[in-house]
């Protein structure tokens, strides 16, 4: 317990003696850094033990002991009675061995992303990177390498920004099913077990359920995400769910004076995002999980979606998106101040899906041409036009919209304006009805454009501001992705 404490008491020091403290009201200086606003785009990668079954989704772990699933069935049928072959006995099997950093660095880079989170330890509580805290982890069982490590720098060399998301705080529930027959999730469980504490599961939207986290989970929660900060350094920390628990809020605010001031003091700039308001508003970037805005916001904020609409792990019966489906998502959250993080599942081997590849590679190609309306932008006067409603808030990703040609999105870089439209009319001719002539002081836009033209095609497309809006005439563009027009404004 020596070295907890002494971790626990280093913790304490940087807050004291950074600008930082772990109080909202201190937090609540923090300013978003410029290189995020920028980038738009960004990967999630959920990749585990999970990922060896490839069977429902990335609760598996749970769901394998919870009598009566599918999971459970599943798990029986292929691998054999829980208390001969538990989830422990996954990381034998979990060798890696076509998992090459370098290659996903560089699919991520082809695909236009800007910064890379890996998942570094889900729910299951199996750590993807070299720990001292618990034996549970890549470097020293499995593959025994140390993946994030090698995953950032191979992100570093390309300019993608290393970012980490950990999903530990659930654990505190997560494996318990396993308890409630013979399996092998047995105690005595002990701090730094793969499995503990495995308490009983409670409805894990109340905040306040009972029995709450103990304090010895709550610091090792703490020292888990401190241990991430000062080896690897990310450049974001991203947090999912459970952490709304109304006993994680003092750890939360330890977590984040320790990480803003060590950031500071190395020189950088970090960020940490969160859903379901665990953190002060103003203090970190709120994300929203599968799902978008309605409106712009007048805050940065981001998506967090995946290229599968079934699961975030690689399963063998994935449900995929469309690439036009995502460059569109893409286009609406840019336009309302946000950041896209979309989400991939390598196979158990290292691999990326060649569906998943193809992916990103489609968005990469559109971003190449159009990036200019994307990085570094700014949102407009209003997000858009249009009649396709966009739903409001999280796990709506699955809501199939039908954009039209009518359906327009506005970014604004430098001394351009971007029009993108999400579906180009076959006829080649649309108007833009917030960029109209203007008649009188009254008008919506009076701004003077002095030129439009169509990014990635060669064609002049002809112009002209009327009363009813800016018309557009094209005869040879076509294209199943959205067009952007770029407009410069005197």
């Amino acid at each position: 317990m020596d070295k907890y404490n002494a971790y626990l008491k280093t913790i304490d020091r940087v807050i004291e003696q950074g600008p930082y403290k772990d109080s909202w009201d201190s937090l609540g200086r923090y300013q978003i850094p410029q290189w995020f606003r920028d980038s738009k785009f960004g990967i999630f990668i959920h990749w585990g033990l999970y990922s060896i079954p490839a069977f429902g989704n990335e609760w598996y772990p749970r769901n394998m002991y919870l009598q009566g699933s599918p999971e459970y069935e599943y798990h029986i049928k292929t691998f054999g009675h829980h208390k001969d072959f538990g989830y422990k006995d996954f990381i034998p099997m979990f060798t890696a061995d076509k998992f090459d950093p370098e290659e996903w660095a560089d699919i991520f880079e082809q695909a236009g992303a800007k910064y890379a989170v890996p998942v570094v330890e889900h729910h299951d509580g199996f750590q993807m990177y070299r720990s001292e805290l618990s034996k549970f982890n890549t470097f020293d069982m499995g593959p025994k390498r140390d993946v994030l490590g090698e995953l950032f720098q191979a992100f570093h060399k390309r300019g993608i920004k290393e970012c980490a998301s950990s999903h530990r705080a659930a654990h505190w529930f997560f494996m318990g099913h396993g308890k409630e027959f013979d399996s092998d999730v047995k105690e005595p469980l002990v701090r730094g077990d793969l499995y503990w504490p495995a308490m009983p599961e409670r409805d894990p939207t109340d905040i306040f359920s009972e029995p709450q986290p103990s304090q010895e989970y709550l610091e090792d929660w703490l020292l888990r995400c401190c241990e991430l900060v000062d080896q690897y350094r990310p450049k974001l920390v991203y947090f999912d769910w459970w952490i709304q628990h109304i006993a994680f809020k003092p750890y939360l605010q330890k977590f984040a004076a320790y990480y803003y001031n060590r950031m500071e003091e190395w020189g950088d700039e970090g960020v940490i995002t969160y859903k379901h308001d665990c953190f002060m508003f103003g203090t970190a970037v709120v994300d929203v999980e599968r799902g978008q805005f309605a409106e712009t916001k007048p805050y940065f904020w981001q998506t967090d979606t995946a290229v599968a609409k079934n699961s975030w792990c690689y399963t063998e019966n994935n449900v995929y998106k469309t690439p036009n489906e995502l460059i569109c998502d893409l286009v609406d959250i840019v336009s309302k101040n946000g950041t896209m993080l979309l989400n991939i599942g390598p196979k158990a081997d290292g691999s990326i899906p060649e569906k998943d590849r193809a992916i990103l590679l489609e968005i990469g190609k559109w971003l190449k041409v159009n990036g200019e309306a994307i990085y570094g932008s700014k949102v407009w006067r209003v997000f858009g036009e249009g009649p396709t409603k966009i739903p409001e808030g999280p796990f709506t990703d699955s809501q199939e919209k039908r954009f039209t040609s009518e359906d327009i999105r506005f970014t604004v870089n430098g001394s351009n304006l971007y029009a993108t439209v999400l579906s180009y009319p076959e006829d080649g001719v649309l108007t833009i009805k917030s960029l109209a002539e203007p008649s009188g002081l009254t008008s919506y836009f009076q701004g003077a454009i002095e030129d439009v033209s169509a990014l990635g095609f060669s064609e002049k497309v002809q112009w002209e501001r009327q009363k009813e809006g800016l018309v557009i005439r094209s005869t040879s563009i076509k294209s199943p992705y959205p067009v952007v027009f770029k407009i410069k404004v005197r």
